[in-house]
């Protein structure tokens, strides 16, 4: 055994009972091991117990809701940038105000 206390081991568990499909049809549900940080499986192992449902669930549910996002945002990349520039939206007003104001301007030299 390695000289690392267990604490810095990632920890291990089995999820079993994710339902997928495949390209002959579905599968039904699949075992599988995955390797989580210690400190993300206290969390989803609390989160589970504070729904009242099996860490499988939360874990099935948790991978739906993110498959489902990057779907969403893969269509469309430009949706996840929309809004952020929201704070700018008055100043940019005013530039646009300030820009007719002086195109409003003939100057005299340029057109004579």
């Amino acid at each position: 055994m390695s000289h690392r206390s267990h604490r810095a081991l990632p920890f291990v568990f089995s999820l079993a009972y994710l339902t997928c499909s495949h390209k002959y049809g579905s599968m039904g549900k699949v075992k599988t091991t995955l390797e989580i940080p210690d400190h993300i499986f206290r969390r989803a192992k609390s989160a589970a117990a504070e729904r009242g449902i099996p860490l499988r669930e939360f874990v099935t549910e948790a991978m739906k809701e993110k498959l489902a996002a990057d779907a969403k945002t893969d269509e469309k990349p430009w949706v996840k940038h929309m809004g952020k520039l929201r704070h700018l939206h008055r100043e940019t007003e005013r530039i646009n105000r300030l820009i007719e104001k002086d195109f409003e301007k003939i100057d005299v030299e340029i057109w004579h």
